[in-house]
């Protein structure tokens, strides 16, 4: 029986009535896109998944032929044996720069090669190694090293340990969970047409190259297995073919699934892994599902469980007062992750009995990897501190690139706005009102009929006009473009991608055909680097005919979504054009998706504009070339809750530039919920309204006045923080760094803070709690650090550091607090859009800590253009002590200019008013009015009057 969610879908499409009246679909979809667990697979029943869970620890039988043994400056080679089948593998470590390692094992004789995505796709290049040596043998340990760091391979059963200060770190196969499915003929009467299938879709092993070097080729590749020569498992009846409902995935090339144990010794607390819709810190899966990593379309999705959802980054970070390190398995197959804690998987009973004898067990996380095909292929990242582990993952996959200015302010959605009309009226109501956005966008109503690339005549009659309108107050505009083409020959877009053999090709080798929006839809295969070309080139003003260059675009249903295909996604045994099967690629093609249309955006400049692009589904080097938002989620307190610890997630993986839906996609929000929603996505790095097609209109301005005025403060509060956010973001895409924090990166020894997902910083210097229960008038802060003093960034009440505290938060207030020891630079002046800002002068907010000290950074530019990166960016540096602020341009000769002048100076934790405040610059000296309020204890400078990219020294006497 087909999925009710399918079978609904069916009905409209075939009908007649899709999108005719768009109403008709989202109503008739809307009660069974509700989740249903079983439309959605568990481990239970996908084959693969059960086998290796089943593992009991220390079934491997794998081991080491050290005679095999291949050393390199930077890298070492060892045979390894499956003693059960009988096959060989070779395994490869290699000594990375900057701590960091790789291990991978592969077949040595594969009959087929596996997937392991192209350098440029998710790996920016080769990872530039780091030599080490080779320490010997001392029985059945195998030693290497290099600085501080050791690696010890011990020879039977395989297993590899890394070291760090003589400190275990982090083990591979320790508990003996290693299982490699190796390629194989299908045994009995039909092993000739298993070879013939293989044919088919195996493509060419490469030549030795830059992208494969001699040191990673395997050598007889290809050559295939004798089917006499292995020992194989009994077979199960899902080895060969697997039902889910009532869909068949014909696995014709067998099981090729592979698995691994990591374990973290000392560790309590393990991150990352997105995307899940739960707590930050990840939950032992022993009663549960493991967690799965497979890009999934799931509507009204659920909160706490393991499931997965519209993205995956197989990326892990362990953490304990130590040290922090990471965990990169790079595999684009479906993956799942069990963990184990002796800690958190002990009852209260045993723990007691712990606390009776006096045990003093060292802690630690044992997890369990397992993915559906391609190879074993992880990098181990050893910090040791989380800002390391950052850095050292964003010189594998790449940092996000710093966003225009537009794109980090306030962005208003509906699924949809109706018509030129409609979009008129919402911008001259926030005007009216008083509120300032930056970018209005437009959801799939606004095409012809589903066509992406096009407008409807009748609604957008003259596009080009809106855009500029818009665009003439600074303003931005984003249509969605989605990856399915209509099935149209009267589609210009879909003729030309069958015409030239761009599509996605079913298991027959026919162009595959589901259903989305349009109704029967095809879809591009974006593996390919020519399709993305194509796909690319579809945002040339002279092909997107309607856009200009204030447009930008919104990739959604980029899972794929497939309304009529099992777990609503591409089939597995879908055909690539590179011979790749769906369930070996799956997680990436979302993400070479938005690369695609980000390339296309970036060549209507020729490469000199920055863009602006926004995905749904991502993995592993998304954040190169996307922004992401966490889905459909509900209009409830539960996912506004929720939306922290997810976005948190995606930053501790890179994904800096996320957010959530304003005020939840699905449902009706009441007053109280969307006012506390603003104030939280005010405070979050990509910050969106957005609405369901089906829910009532909620624009801000049409609230109770109560509401207006506390949403437009929230809005405006954005703004002003919006040269912070900027220096921040700016920053990141140097280092790697999160944007949204959790309290533990900034304070990594604290171990209070390591469970904590409601209160995170931006940056190092701001604080933010947002208020996520209803009804609540205050909330529970906790402020780290023993020795740190926070300002509540309104009154410039203090709060001391190490403690946990009950702060007052009425309807009309969110909690933040800045950091003392800290300066952040804000524009203060309220206008329509961030645009109309970018000559406004900045007021600097110095928060001093308890030694009457203070430091920060203000990063400017154009705010649009890639010129910073030929060096046109101004880069100072503040810092206040012995009563001096000084101003140091860190780039002076670069000689940039700007506008931008310093238009007020704000101290604050000064235990006395001055007798005198003087500015000395340019070789002169000017005495500054001021006023110094005892209760807030705070100074406040008027007009310096400086250019923010000068040199000077405020002086307080």
């Amino acid at each position: 029986m087909r999925t009710n969610m399918a079978a609904a879908a069916d009905t409209v499409f075939r009908t007649g009535h899709m999108m005719k009246v768009a109403g008709v679909l989202v109503l008739s979809l809307a009660s069974v896109f509700a989740v249903q667990r079983d439309n959605f697979r568990s481990c239970d029943n996908v084959g693969y998944c059960k086998r290796h869970r089943a593992l009991q620890p220390g079934s491997a039988s794998f081991v080491v032929d050290v005679e095999s043994m291949k050393l390199h400056p930077t890298s070492v080679s060892l045979e390894v044996l499956d003693r059960k089948s009988s096959v060989k593998f070779v395994l490869y470590i290699f000594s990375l720069k900057d701590n960091t390692f790789r291990v991978r094992l592969k077949e040595l004789k594969p009959l087929r090669r596996r997937y392991e995505p192209p350098l440029g796709d998710v790996l920016l290049q080769h990872p530039e190694g780091e030599e080490f040596r080779y320490n010997g043998q001392s029985g059945s340990k195998l030693t290497f090293s290099r600085g501080t760091s050791r690696v010890v391979v011990t020879v039977d059963p395989l297993r590899i340990d890394f070291y760090s200060n003589d400190d275990p770190v982090i083990s591979i196969n320790s508990q003996g969970l290693l299982k490699f499915e190796h390629t194989r003929k299908k045994p009995g009467w039909v092993s000739w047409l298993s070879s013939t299938v293989y044919s088919w879709f195996s493509p060419p092993f490469r030549e030795a190259s830059e992208e494969n070097p001699p040191d990673e080729q395997q050598e007889g590749a290809g050559e295939g297995v004798k089917e006499e020569e292995q020992k194989t498992e009994d077979e199960e009846p899902d080895l060969w073919e697997e039902t889910f409902k009532s869909f068949t995935d014909s696995k014709p090339l067998g099981p090729t699934s592979v698995g691994v144990d990591i374990s973290f010794p000392g560790v309590e607390h393990v991150y990352g892994i997105p995307e899940h819709a739960d707590n930050l810190a990840l939950k032992t899966t022993k009663s549960t599902d493991p967690y799965r990593l497979f890009n999934l379309d799931v509507f009204e999705y659920e909160l706490y469980n393991p499931m997965a959802l519209y993205g995956s980054v197989p990326v892990m970070l362990a953490h304990n007062e130590k040290r922090t390190v990471g965990v990169f398995w790079l595999n684009a197959a479906e993956t799942w992750v069990d963990i184990s804690s002796n800690v958190a998987d002990k009852s209260i009973f045993s723990n007691l009995a712990d606390f009776v004898t006096g045990n003093n067990e060292i802690p630690q996380t044992d997890t369990h990897w397992f993915s559906e095909g391609g190879n074993i292929d992880v990098f181990l990242m050893l910090g040791p501190g989380p800002k390391d582990v950052f850095r050292q993952y964003s010189v594998l996959t790449g940092t996000t690139p710093l966003p225009p200015l537009f794109s980090i302010s306030y962005h208003q959605c509906r699924w949809n706005y109706n018509d030129q009309d409609d979009v008129r009226t919402v911008d001259e109501n926030f005007d009216k009102f008083d509120i300032p956005y930056d970018v209005i966008w437009l959801d799939i109503e606004h095409t012809d009929g589903k066509r992406y690339f096009t407008w409807d005549a009748t609604k957008f009659p003259s596009s080009v006009e809106m855009l500029r309108n818009i665009s003439s107050k600074g303003r931005k505009m984003v249509t969605i473009v989605d990856p399915h083409l209509k099935r149209d020959e009267n589609y210009q877009v879909y003729k030309e991608a069958r015409e030239q053999g761009l599509l996605v090709k079913n298991k027959d080798d026919g162009d595959f055909d589901g259903w989305c929006w349009p109704g029967s839809s095809s879809w591009p295969d974006f593996l390919e680097e020519h399709v993305r070309t194509w796909w690319a080139n579809k945002f040339a003003l002279s092909e997107y005919v309607g856009s200009d260059l204030s447009l930008y675009v919104w990739n959604d249903m980029n899972e794929p979504s497939v309304f009529n295909a099992p777990e609503v996604t591409m089939p597995r045994d879908l055909k690539h054009l590179g011979g790749w099967e769906n369930r070996e690629v799956h997680n990436v093609y979302g993400m070479l998706v938005h690369a695609a249309t980000m390339e296309g955006l970036l060549k209507r400049t020729n490469y000199q504009e920055r863009a602006f692009v926004l995905t749904r589904a991502f993995f592993a080097g998304t954040q190169r070339t996307s922004a992401v938002w966490t889905g459909d989620n509900m209009g409830e307190w539960s996912h506004l809750k929720i939306s922290n610890p997810m976005i948190m997630s995606l930053n501790l993986v890179g994904i800096t530039f996320s957010g959530a839906d304003v005020g939840g996609f699905f449902r009706n929000p009441d007053n109280e919920l969307l006012t506390r929603w603003y104030q939280a996505g005010a405070f979050q790095p990509f910050f969106r309204a957005h609405a369901h097609l089906d829910t009532k209109r909620r624009e801000p301005y049409l609230l109770p006045e109560e509401n207006v005025n506390i949403i437009r403060a929230a809005i405006r509060s954005r703004y002003s923080f919006l040269p912070y956010w900027y220096t921040v973001f700016a920053s990141s895409e140097k280092d790697g760094a999160a944007v949204m924090r959790p309290l533990w990166v900034e304070f990594p020894k604290e171990r209070a803070t390591f469970g904590i997902d409601d209160n995170y910083m931006v940056g190092s210097a701001l604080l933010v709690r947002p208020v996520t229960e209803q009804g609540a008038t205050s909330a529970i802060v906790y402020f780290p650090g023993a020795d740190e003093i926070w300002y509540d960034v309104e009154t410039y009440q203090t709060y001391k550091g190490q403690q946990q505290v009950n702060v007052d938060a009425p309807l009309s207030k969110i909690p933040v607090f800045q950091r003392g020891g800290s300066i952040i630079p804000r524009k203060m002046r309220p206008r329509r859009s961030s645009t109309l800002m970018f000559d406004d002068p900045f007021t600097l907010i110095v928060a001093l800590d308890s030694k009457q000290e203070a430091s920060g950074q203000l990063y400017v530019d154009d705010y649009h253009s890639f010129s910073y990166r030929d060096g046109a960016f101004g880069l100072v540096s503040y810092t206040f002590s012995h009563h001096k602020l000084h101003s140091h341009v860190e780039n002076a000769e670069t000689r940039y200019t700007t506008k931008e002048w310093l238009e007020r100076v704000v101290i604050v934790g000064l235990p006395h008013e001055p007798r005198k405040v003087t500015l000395h610059h340019s070789g002169q000296t000017d005495e500054l009015t001021y006023s110094f309020d005892s209760a807030m204890k705070a100074l406040t400078i008027r007009k310096p009057g400086t250019n923010i990219l000068q040199k000077w020294t405020i002086s307080l006497h």
